[in-house]
């Protein structure tokens, strides 16, 4: 199955499960990204209908409990909608880590492609006067930060296609250009790397994607190339990030009560009037600024400059990103 079709269908089931009524194929085609077509045109409208019959078939052999039925007796064009009584999971009992595993691939795979899309599709059934009930789905916005470049990279090596590009490395002052095979994306002490073949070097690299500046351009076909075989990412970002060394002391003022996980991390505590002064040891201010700006208004960094700077500029991106998704309304 494509990955496009796959989103649509994910799409399709989340309309469906957020409203109790019946919605009829028009309703649908207007709220689901992957259905717009012209309905006065014939040849369109077809197409739009062989498209729609094979997922609701395809969600059927799934097993997705898909129902036909009307309002109303005055409604004229039958409905659809997803039974909840028969599509809701039994109780599924996990260990506290197979919970925050499950938890963090949800939330990360919401804000890697679907979240805005899904949202969208939400606010135009509410637009279109349809009860949307916020309990019938999980939620639908991003709750974890990743880098811009996540979705390209991984799209990339998914469909083993080429990409290019600009790479900022601290010890230089102008990014340099890469051109990449990638094998895969993993996350390494909470940071995101991607590691391939780099065609310029003709060897195995891997990079952070905050420090990847710009788009990232696909520039290869697809299935242009074929990863080593059983090849372990996670190893090659550990030999070249090497050892942590926190040699860097950050101090941050954190709301009375506030910050616990920085409280246990810090080094000093000292209790004011304003908040608590706590000193942080950091290796990199990047990697530093992106665990602060989780904590919001509950944290203010007071020293060094080049972390304060590195928070504001993480602080400005994720407005960049807000405004996107507000524009596409993916975000009410």
């Amino acid at each position: 199955m494509s990955r496009t079709r796959t989103e649509r269908l994910v799409n399709l089931v989340i309309c469906l499960l957020s409203t109790r009524r019946f919605l009829t194929a028009a309703q649908i085609a207007a709220t689901v990204p992957g259905y717009e077509h012209d309905p006065d045109d014939a040849r369109d409208h077809e197409a739009f209908q062989r498209k729609f019959e094979r997922d609701k078939a395809e969600l059927r052999e799934l097993g997705v409990p898909l129902e036909t039925g009307t309002a109303s007796a005055f409604d004229a064009e039958p409905g659809y909608r997803i039974a909840h009584r028969e599509y809701a999971l039994p109780d599924i009992l996990l260990e506290p880590d197979e919970a925050a595993a499950v938890g963090i691939a949800a939330r990360l795979w919401q804000h890697a492609g679907l979240a805005a899309a899904a949202s969208s599709g939400l606010a135009k059934l509410r637009a279109a006067g349809v009860d949307v009930d916020p309990q019938a789905t999980l939620g639908l916005e991003p709750m974890v930060t990743v880098d811009p470049a996540f979705a390209p990279l991984t799209a990339a090596a998914r469909d083993r296609r080429e990409v290019g590009f600009d790479y900022r490395v601290p010890d230089r002052d102008a990014p340099s250009r890469r051109r990449l095979q990638p094998w895969g994306v993993v996350c390494w002490r909470g940071r995101w790397y991607v590691v391939g073949h780099d065609l310029d070097r003709a060897a195995t690299r891997c990079f952070r994607l905050s420090r990847v500046v710009g788009a990232v351009r696909v520039t290869g076909v697809p299935g242009a190339y074929e990863p080593p075989a059983n090849v372990d990412l996670i190893s090659h970002v550990a030999r070249w990030s090497g050892p942590v060394e926190r040699t860097g002391r950050a101090t941050v003022l954190a709301a009375p009560g506030r910050a616990a996980g920085l409280r246990r991390w810090a080094v000093e505590v000292d209790s004011g009037p304003d908040g608590d002064r706590l000193v942080l040891p950091y290796a990199d201010p990047d990697g530093l600024a992106g665990h602060l700006v989780g904590y919001g208004p509950d944290v203010r960094v007071l020293d060094p400059p080049e972390v304060r700077e590195a928070v504001i500029q993480r602080l400005k991106e994720i407005a960049v990103r807000h405004d996107e998704l507000a524009a596409t309304g993916g975000v009410r």
